[in-house]
């Protein structure tokens, strides 16, 4: 009996401590890191173990130039960008951007939960931080083409070249309904139609990959694999509505007016499952955006269903108070309260983070807030696979600037190329240009060789860099000198003045001079004027005094050209065609027919403005959607 009891305290025992065994290891077993798991069990999984400062470090976004990996570790930083012109050296190449990603990424992975890091960058054209990547026609210019297949295509290969410097999230693309061009940031919107901004938010697909058939309605979609990006719409909502186009300022419009110039393109960006939207510097109505509950909250992720996650412009919340800063904590009360997710703060990190826990600690910001916050944070990673894959590579270093992105962002060039004039009265056309044995013809304009001018802010620096100096790419001259054939000679003179014109004057069969607007980024872009900047129209003047000429116009929007149209022979848009410019040159000797439309109403003075397609006053020099048409010389030759 005695053997017999024994025995059975041992089995006990023994089922006892392989029962605690089986217990700790389920409590070591993490649901979070399990791709099999579904979606919602890892994030609330991963949520739940996590300590106030683990979430709050998950909702700041910091500067690249203070993320080091031991900054990233010890603060638990979620996400670190790229402003406009922060690059780990000059000139660097994607293995310099892979290992700068990869040691930030480093300190992220040492945390006790190891959430990874999400590393984002502006893309508004192309890969633009970056040395030797290909540049896109800014927005301005995309929209003319009307062509939403194409900035898909455009999207992808921008994806592919921001994930060559192993980067998986861009701020791109600007869904901005731009209705007064003297707003510095004009270009970086598609059109003053809604409508044909939502087409063109086709991008978001080529960006983040097609959301499959039947996928939920607002849920974040980035297609698996590394040839993909998270993509933000940008910026929430109406800043291009503002009074004046002033940059930042008030958009004063009524609820029904606001959803139906404004909010259209989110509508599809929310369809095609953008992973995040970025909210505006702008106000409504006189309320801060950053500030605005109603619209971040009740009709962005309650009405929309949007569920991604929120993000701050750079040192957005500060400028809600005015003066900017004059009051930090109830900055990030207003903001986190009104429904922002992640806080872009590049350099105030710690103040946002110590300010952000002594409110929620005092119970001002409840945890349920921070939770939904961090909640969809983490859904945006999981799903765009960082868990799985938080370290890049050098596979895809290849991708950057390669010659099939090149190609594309020509036939971008060459599709959003507008003719606003072809000839004279009476006389007949000037453009295709003839390429071969026509004599001598004169290039001429601050614009036709320089790269900086044609690519435009958001181009290597911020504000974008004027020269040849910047990054590699073909100027509208190179394309010239490229595309004219056997007896034909180029002469390039920057500002030739009326006494060169009076000594050459019957040296030159016909004149192509490229003349525009210096690059500029928001806030430095607003124009109350709009006139063309100076050589120009002493150029146009000077040469189109002497030669048949066609001026082709660099610039991100309308300018003020009818004092010059009676002078001119042909005149087209070319916007901020990027590194291509072999595209302009495509077109103007015929190689390739004029199909751009206007996506913008071509005003005839300021005092117009602001003024759009279906005003009740219209009286534009050119409406929108006007845009001349030509054959591809070739097909004349057919029908001659």
């Amino acid at each position: 009996m005695a053997f017999i009891g024994s025995y059975r305290m041992s089995v006990l025992l023994l089922l006892t401590c392989t029962s605690c065994i089986l217990t700790a290891a389920a409590a070591d077993y993490a649901k979070y890191k399990d791709p099999k798991q579904p979606l919602n069990r890892r994030i609330d999984d991963l949520l739940a173990r996590m300590t106030v400062a683990e979430k709050i470090g998950q909702m700041s976004q910091i500067e690249r130039e203070n993320a080091t990996a031991d900054v990233v570790q010890e603060f638990f930083i979620g996400s670190v960008l790229s402003g406009g012109g922060s690059v780990p050296a000059t000139n660097a190449t994607p293995e310099a951007w892979v290992r700068m990603v990869n040691e930030m990424q480093r300190g992220a992975l040492s945390t006790r939960l190891g959430i990874p890091m999400l590393y984002g960058i502006d893309a508004v054209h192309g890969h633009g931080n970056v040395y030797r990547a290909t540049i896109f026609p800014h927005n301005v210019g995309l929209g003319c083409t009307r062509d939403p297949e194409l900035a898909k295509k455009i999207g992808a290969a921008v994806a592919l070249e921001v994930r060559a410097t192993g980067i998986p999230y861009v701020f791109a693309p600007c869904v901005a309904v731009c209705r007064d061009p003297r707003w510095g940031r004009c270009y970086e919107s598609f059109s003053e139609d809604p409508k044909l901004v939502q087409q063109m938010a086709s991008v978001i697909s080529g960006l983040q990959g097609e959301i499959p058939a039947g996928g939920r309605l607002g849920a974040p979609y980035v297609a698996a694999g590394h040839r993909n990006v998270a993509a933000c719409s940008k910026h929430y909502v109406g800043d291009g509505g503002t009074a004046g186009g002033a940059n930042e300022g008030d958009t004063a419009a009524t609820f029904h007016d606001l959803l139906s110039v404004h909010m259209p393109p989110y509508y599809s960006a929310v369809a095609q499952g953008v992973s995040t939207v970025m909210v505006s510097f702008s106000s409504w109505n006189g309320t801060k955006m950053h500030a605005n509950r109603f619209l971040i909250t009740d009709f962005l992720k309650n009405t929309l269903r949007f569920r991604g996650f929120v993000i701050s412009d750079w040192g957005g919340i500060e400028r809600i108070t005015t003066p900017k800063g004059a009051d930090y904590m109830l900055s990030v009360k207003l903001a986190i309260m009104a429904g922002i997710d992640m806080i872009m703060i590049p350099y105030t990190y710690t103040e946002f983070i110590d300010d952000l826990s002594t409110l929620v600690q005092n119970g001002t910001i409840p945890m349920s807030r921070i939770d939904d916050a961090v909640w969809r944070i983490l859904r945006v990673k999981f799903t765009m696979g960082l868990f799985e894959n938080p370290y890049a590579d050098f596979s895809l270093a290849g991708e950057l600037g390669k010659q099939e992105h090149r190609d594309l962002a020509r036939e971008a060039v060459r599709k959003s190329l507008v003719l606003l004039k072809n000839g004279k009265a009476g006389e007949k056309p000037l453009l295709p240009l003839p390429k071969n044995n026509a004599g001598s013809i004169l290039v001429a304009g601050s614009h036709a060789h320089n790269l900086g001018n044609q690519c435009g802010g958001w181009t290597i620096t911020w504000q974008g860099i004027a020269g040849n100096n910047l990054t590699t790419g073909k100027t509208i001259l190179d394309g010239i000198k490229h595309a004219v054939g056997h007896g034909t000679d180029v002469v390039y003179s920057e500002n030739p003045d009326d006494g060169f014109m009076r000594q050459n004057k019957a040296r030159f069969d016909y004149a192509v001079i490229v003349v525009g607007e210096p690059p500029y980024a928001e806030s430095f872009g607003d124009n109350l004027n709009l006139t063309v900047p100076a050589p120009g129209p002493s150029v146009i003047r000077d040469v189109c005094g002497s030669v048949r000429c066609a001026a082709v116009l660099v610039s991100g929007r309308p300018l003020v050209v009818e004092p010059y149209m009676d002078a001119i022979d042909a005149l087209v848009a070319a916007w901020l065609p990027g590194t291509e410019g072999q595209g302009v040159s495509d077109v103007l000797f015929g190689d390739y027919g004029f199909t751009g439309r206007l996506a913008r109403t071509w005003f005839r003075s300021v005092e117009q403005l602001p003024m759009n397609v279906g005003d009740a006053r219209y009286d534009p020099l050119f409406p929108f959607g006007f845009g001349l048409e030509t054959r591809a010389a070739a097909d004349i030759e057919a029908l001659d």
